[in-house]
């Protein structure tokens, strides 16, 4: 009954359709049918007068017109024809058979043919009336007036009107049955579809069959979906938060009594004597970002390079400080290294050859044997502190970054139950461009050494799989993400980075937004209803500065409405100023910033104030409460932890993020303003779009963003690398347990 419901929804407008239809056809096909008989009874007529033309002719000279009414009694025995009357060339009628109406008149009769449909009703029916001349050799001699019967036609109309009738009846039944059956059919797909729906198809995997026509309800399901989680999630926040009480409780369950030791070549305090004082500061590294917080609450031994002046003046004599300062909740193991060492290991080989091959910066990397040897040996000497700071033959141990990439395979060969987890921070490249460097097989089974090793995304990972698949002889299983070398086993596994999301008691301590914009302008001698632009960077090429600024200058161009009321403040630490393509990029970025300056600076007020000089982290932060829009334009990136900074800075949910489709971040940011820094128009548009969003589209992407950030933070990416550890760990245990059982 449902279904014969849901049928006659399409029949009953169908009949109505077709029911109007007929009525409007019928009286058409009556006229076009009496047209067209029209044209027969003319063009008969015609030939009737042909044929009579002689003998009236000859019949007209009679006086009495005996012949010409005895020639029109025999005409009219044709039970079509129902009059003749012959008309004088005057008009006056001159002689008619017995039927032709009194009243009607030669040029009554004339004014009728001339009609599209020249008909006259007459006691026995409708007739039609059509005027001929008649022609003999001396010329016309008149006009002969036919009147023809016209009740065949009619008879032959209502035939035509039966078989309309039964014609549109038949394809109405054809079509009413064509209709049942493909509702019938669609009826039965749409349930079937919509059940698949139900079941998820479509929703989170692609639907089973073919239905295109469920393809716009599932997109919409998904998007009404996808708003509904949004709303759960940011009403309810994070199921189970990653926070260092987390953390420090799966070290307890899954690594209990384990020992964890980090190497990193950058320290995350340097102490640095100003003044006669010491002064302590943090780097500009994202590196020390992510990792220093993961080191409190493990409470383990970092190793790392001691740069600072003051560094030597407060280890003790197992060179060893308690950090943070006042707080000592782990300890830092410095190294100190020679000026030829750092030039070698560090300036030469890591950041002229390993960190131009692996960013796609369009920077010719630079290999020497030289820095290749500095770089083996500073190397060994930090794996040999791993050993030394070793308390038992198992730690775990967290290397850091392209400056160790031999350091996991030393270390295993000193402690072979060893735990070894390699983080590499930087892009790993395609296997052609890795190709370039010399000791590309060193380095490989250097980072193969490891138990675990890390990168941003995915396609890292990929990157390398097919790298090690190109250069060394190892089994690969792409299906578990694993390379088998030399008799030991690599987990390759991408872990997003991220930052420390601000506790509620450091969130207290921030001023209101209206203090912290109402500061920096005043700091920056700037106009109180100023637009602000704020990028924090190292003085790094593959950073996308002088693309930035290229921006900005497109911008102005554009838009010079935004002339005298745009600033970008650019923060640029200075870095690696030892490298002769480190100088040479910073001179240029200056000269560009004069020439925009000069170009577009109206007032006192300059579009672009270039920072270069190192900033705290209360003052960055402070930059970024301040800005409506930040700027990250990586040309090439890990990941880029400024822009995940500047989200959780923004508790107002206020502000733009305009962030590069080349920074690892893009991938987990969405709702930021994604970017080509490459193209000049498009970063420009996007910066003129950010200062004109709205407030409501720029809570809505800013709320989005937060949460994205605070449920994936750095504890979420060290617990995941650390948990892995740990089942490796007890898989590797029973392992041994089995073995020696099996051995008794």
């Amino acid at each position: 009954m449902r279904n014969l419901r849901l049928q006659l929804r399409f029949l009953v407008p169908l009949v109505v359709i077709l029911a109007a239809a007929a009525y409007l056809a019928l009286p058409l096909m009556d006229r076009l049918t009496l047209r067209w008989f029209a044209r027969d009874l003319n063009l008969r007529g015609s030939l009737v007068t042909n044929a009579l033309s002689e003998s009236i002719a000859d019949a007209l000279p009679d006086p009495r017109g005996r012949k010409l009414q005895a020639l029109f009694n025999r005409a009219t025995q044709d039970e079509r024809l129902v009059a003749i009357g012959l008309c004088s060339a005057e008009g006056k009628l001159l002689r008619a058979s017995a039927g032709f109406p009194k009243a009607l008149t030669c040029a009554g009769a004339q004014q009728i043919a001339t009609l599209p449909e020249p008909l006259m009703r007459i006691e026995g029916g409708p007739v039609h009336v059509g005027v001929h001349p008649v022609n003999a050799d001396s010329g016309t001699i008149g006009q002969l007036v036919l009147l023809q019967d016209l009740s065949f036609i009619e008879r032959r109309s209502q035939d035509t009107r039966q078989y309309l009738v039964i014609l549109i009846a038949s394809i109405g039944v054809l079509i009413a049955l064509v209709t049942m059956i493909v509702a019938q059919l669609s009826w039965r797909g749409w349930i079937s579809g919509t059940r698949a729906l139900l079941r998820g198809e479509g929703l989170i995997r692609p639907l089973s069959g073919s239905a295109p026509e469920l393809e716009p309800l599932a997109a919409d399901l998904r998007a009404r979906l996808r708003e509904l989680e949004d709303e759960y999630r940011r009403s309810q926040g994070p199921e189970a938060e990653w926070n260092p009480q987390r953390l420090q409780a799966l070290l307890r369950t899954q690594l209990s009594g384990d020992q964890v030791i980090v190497v990193s070549n950058r320290e995350p305090y340097i102490h640095e004597l100003q003044h006669g004082e010491v002064v302590v500061r943090r780097p500009a590294s994202g590196l020390v970002t992510a990792v220093e917080p993961v080191m409190r609450a493990c409470s383990g031994t970092w190793i790392a390079h001691g740069s600072g002046s003051a560094d030597r003046d407060v280890v003790d004599r197992n060179d060893r400080v308690a950090l943070p300062p006042g707080e000592h909740e782990y300890l830092l193991r410095r190294l100190w290294l020679t000026p030829e060492e750092e030039q070698g290991y560090y300036f030469g080989f890591a950041n002229e050859g390993m960190w131009p091959l692996c960013h796609v910066a369009h920077v010719r990397p630079v290999f020497r044997e030289s820095d290749w040897q500095y770089y083996r040996a500073v190397n060994q000497r930090f794996a040999d502190a791993v050993v030394a700071e070793a308390r038992e033959d198992d730690p775990v141990v967290l290397v850091q970054d392209y400056h160790f990439a031999l350091v996991p395979a030393m270390v295993r060969e000193k402690l072979p139950r060893a735990t070894i987890i390699t983080f590499w921070h930087i892009p790993w490249p395609n296997p052609e461009s890795f190709g370039i460097c010399p000791w590309r097989r060193e380095i490989l089974q250097g980072m193969l050494g490891s138990t675990i090793l890390g990168f941003h995304t995915r396609f890292h990972c990929k990157n390398f799989i097919e790298t090690v698949d190109r250069y060394l002889e190892a089994r690969i299983e792409h299906e578990h993400s694993t390379i088998q070398f030399q008799g030991a086993s690599t987990l390759v596994e991408s872990y997003p980075i991220s930052i420390e999301w601000p506790t509620p008691a450091e969130t207290a301590r921030w001023r209101p937004v209206p203090d912290c914009r109402r500061r920096v302008l005043d700091r920056l001698h700037l106009p109180a209803d100023q637009r602000l632009a704020v990028g924090v960077d190292r003085f790094d090429y593959t950073k996308g500065i002088l693309e930035r600024f290229h921006a900005v200058e497109r911008m102005l161009e554009k838009y010079p409405e935004w002339l005298g009321r745009f600033t970008l403040v650019q923060v640029a630490a200075p870095s690696r100023s030892a490298l002769e393509e480190y100088r040479s990029f910073r001179d240029r970025i200056t000269l560009v910033t004069d020439r925009i300056n000069q170009r577009f600076g109206t007032g006192g007020t300059l579009p672009i104030l270039l920072l270069a000089e190192h900033h705290e982290h209360e003052a960055v932060n402070e930059l970024y409460r301040a800005a409506d829009v930040c700027l990250v334009t990586s040309l090439h990136d890990g990941m880029n932890l400024v822009c995940k900074e500047f989200v959780a800075a923004r508790d107002d949910e206020r502000g733009v993020l305009i962030l590069s489709r080349f920074a690892g971040a893009a991938r987990e940011l969405p709702e930021a303003l994604i970017v080509n820094p490459y193209h000049v128009e498009d970063t420009a548009d996007a910066l003129h779009r950010a200062l004109t969003m709205p407030e409501a589209e720029q809570r809505e992407r800013m709320a989005a963003l937060r949460t994205t950030v605070r449920e994936f933070n750095v504890y979420r990416w060290a617990g995941r690398m650390l948990a892995d550890a740990g089942r490796w760990r007890l898989r590797e245990r029973i392992a041994e347990r089995v073995q020696r059982h099996a051995g008794e």
